[in-house]
């Protein structure tokens, strides 16, 4: 048995509103990979998720093999200063 959360069900991935922190675990030529940030666009056959980088990356629904929305991302604390 995994200590992993199960991902979210597609109904609920699919309903969830533009503008979602979401994490989304696709199928690539050679295996899979993940795209973490900002719920864009969702249609009926793909979605797109814009990563912190900038990137915007478009998603075939089809590919994907576990998605779910997330928390937003922790605060940055200040460095610390040596007086």
């Amino acid at each position: 048995m995994s200590d992993q959360p199960p991902a979210t069900s597609r109904a609920t991935f699919l309903s969830l509103p533009l503008g979602s922190r979401v994490v989304v675990r696709y199928r690539i030529p050679g295996g899979a990979t993940d795209v973490l940030g900002e719920l864009t666009r969702m249609s009926a056959t793909e979605c797109d998720v814009l990563a912190r980088s900038g990137v915007l990356v478009t998603v075939v629904l089809a590919n994907i093999v576990a998605a779910k929305a997330v928390p937003p991302p922790p605060v940055r604390r200040p460095g610390r200063r040596d007086d």
